[in-house]
């Protein structure tokens, strides 16, 4: 709708009509339309604000910045706008004459006629002397009106579609970013040198199996600061990697400094997450029924055990890792190994015929004797009258075994200067049994982090780490009697 008052003012930028002093021309209302309107806004270049606001009466645009066809005079002699009429004329698009070649072609002309330069015609010739006097101090020339508003376009253009092309980086980049595992283990000799698992596929299964549960973990400092369960801080790493970052230090015995560079987080993080999935897996391991029934002992039996021990149930032998000397002379004492001749844990396993560890004791000092570490392990809890133990000829527990109704199997004491054949044959089958528990330990000590000595400040979790090596041997799977080899 036009206006007729003296006090109305084009808000166009660069307009400074006004009806006091041209009043031939009209000035109209911003549409009441919200579509129609929001084109008016972006036709004139000026957003909403503090500095400016849409007010129906008092915000005009003038007639000049309408074309001809967009505007009509009423029976009253009042000048209108067409319905769906918007501003086009504007002094940065040269009052509408024009955007695009016709618009930079009269800028040519216009510059070659401030140069005294011949006007060019379609000869490549006369474009180069235009292109040569364009490049030749172009900062003191005004850029022709459509090139502005073209590149004013193009630039809106390129933000929107880099703000696209950033967006689908990110998608693909999350969508594509797989777990380092993957880049580390590709073959089922990498699982077994990082991991200890003796194939991807197990790995797989062991994962699926702890995932789950393992997503609900909490942070071992953030449980030590809360009495009750709260929600698992954010992660930094996958879970599956977080796991990984645990065998890698488990299984293949890089320090935590290492594990720090190779995943990027802070040398406390490692530590965090390491002592987390210590404290899970041995809760989750050690939940499981490791102990295996009378039944699933003799279902699982090789050929030769039935022949020399039929009813034996499980076969022990301790083991000893050194550690750090404590500077207290008492400590010193009661970690002392006579046999190692270095201060040692020492622990008890037993393992069942078919060669899967079904006992972990705890770790005592090494001082300790194989009678009194057998009697404070529990072991004879689990054993049933008319079972059969197998151990070394060290193993003096026959009498504690006895009264439990269990038979000790043990290669037989040397009495004479030379053993029978009776003798001599009983210890040669022994020995070639019992060297299964041997092969269990020794699987257990693969895991590097018992390569070096054992550091004090790992007392802490020394039990868990080690019941959670005996127990994930396991999965590498049972033991053959003739070598090192599955069943």
């Amino acid at each position: 709708m036009a206006q007729s008052h003296g006090n109305c003012y084009c808000s166009v930028p660069q307009c400074s009509n006004n009806k006091k002093n041209f009043p031939y021309l009209s000035f109209h209302d911003f549409p009441a339309d919200a579509e129609i309107r929001a084109r008016w806004v972006t036709a004139i270049r000026r957003d909403e604000g503090p500095n400016f606001k849409i007010l129906r009466g008092s915000t005009y645009v003038c007639s000049q910045h309408f074309s001809s066809e967009e505007t009509y005079v009423s029976a009253s002699g009042r000048k209108k706008l067409k319905k769906g009429a918007v501003p086009s004329k504007f002094p940065w698009n040269d009052w509408g004459k024009g955007t695009g070649e016709q618009s930079e072609r009269r800028a040519r002309k216009r510059l070659a006629a401030d140069n005294e330069m011949p006007v060019p015609g379609s000869s490549t010739e006369d474009w180069s002397h235009l292109e040569a006097v364009q490049s030749d101090h172009d900062y003191s020339c005004h850029p022709s009106p459509g090139k502005m508003d073209r590149a004013a376009r193009k630039i809106q253009q390129l933000e929107v579609q880099i703000l696209t092309l950033e967006h689908k980086i990110q998608q693909l980049t999350l969508k594509n970013q797989e777990p380092l595992i993957y880049k580390f283990c590709v073959t089922d000799e990498d699982y077994r040198y990082y991991t200890r698992f003796s194939s991807k596929k197990v790995f797989t299964l062991f994962w699926e199996s702890v995932n789950p549960s393992a997503s609900r973990l909490i942070y071992w400092s953030k449980a030590q600061r809360a009495a009750e369960v709260t929600a698992s801080p954010q992660r930094k790493l996958e879970l599956i990697d977080e796991l990984f970052m645990f065998l890698c230090r488990v299984a293949a015995g890089l320090q935590e400094r290492t594990l720090s560079s190779l995943f990027e987080v802070s040398v406390s993080t490692v530590s965090r997450i390491i002592l987390t999935w210590t404290s899970y897996l041995y809760q989750v391991l050690g939940s499981l029924p490791s102990w295996m029934s009378r039944e699933q002992v003799q279902a699982t039996m090789p050929d030769k055990f039935r022949l020399y021990c039929p009813q034996l149930r499980v076969i022990i032998d301790c083991t000893e890792i050194r550690c750090e000397t404590a500077t207290s002379l008492s400590l010193q004492s009661e970690t002392f190994s006579s046999y190692k001749n270095h201060t040692t844990f020492k622990g008890l396993i037993g393992v069942a015929p078919c060669g899967v560890i079904t006992f972990v004791s705890t770790l005592y000092t090494g001082c300790i004797s194989d009678i009194e570490i057998t009697k404070k392990s529990q072991l004879l809890q689990l054993l049933q009258p008319g079972d059969e133990v197998m151990a070394d000829k060290g193993f003096l527990i026959e009498k504690m075994l006895s009264e439990v109704g269990v038979k000790l199997i043990i290669p037989p004491l040397k009495k004479a200067t030379q053993l029978s054949k009776p003798d001599t044959q009983k210890t040669q089958a022994i020995a070639r049994l019992r060297i299964l528990v041997e092969r269990a330990i020794r699987r257990v000590k693969e895991y590097h982090i018992w390569d070096g000595i054992v550091p004090l400040s790992m007392v802490g979790s020394v039990n868990q780490l080690w019941a959670i090596c005996c127990l994930m041997s396991n999965y590498q799977g049972p033991l053959d009697i003739k070598g090192d080899k599955p069943v």
